[in-house]
């Protein structure tokens, strides 16, 4: 892939590495990520996991994620076929930032609710 701007740079305009940071912002990357940090998991075991995603959902996100050399699909020959999805070495990179902000956004969950709070009474 050709990118438009050398050294690639996230600010500007036509720099594909706004898809990146586009993909590893997506809340769905960042908690299938979160689940596949711990081994492998078939398609049924991430949409069980992550309550609110629907399949059309899981099944879009996991296909860019391979796509993007993320996550790598493996196809078991069996009656009925068995698929599990993992992280690349690429992918495991993203467990560590990724853990980070799920947890940051756990610690502090009580404090955005209260500023939202403060804001909404406010305007």
């Amino acid at each position: 892939m050709e990118t438009n701007v050398f050294p690639p740079n996230v600010y500007a305009a036509t720099c594909p590495t706004r898809q990146v940071l586009s993909l590893i912002g997506d809340k769905w990357t960042a908690l299938i990520i979160g689940l596949l940090d711990d081994g492998p998991k078939r398609f049924s075991e991430l949409q069980r996991e992550i309550h609110g995603i629907s399949q059309k959902m899981l099944a879009q996100t996991l296909r860019r994620l391979e796509r993007d050399g993320v996550i790598s699909r493996t196809i078991y020959p069996e009656v009925p076929p068995h698929v599990e999805y993992e992280l690349t070495p690429l992918g495991e990179t993203l467990g560590a930032p990724l853990a980070a902000i799920r947890d940051w956004a756990e610690q502090h969950i009580g404090e955005i609710a209260a500023a939202r709070t403060v804001y909404d009474e406010r305007n």
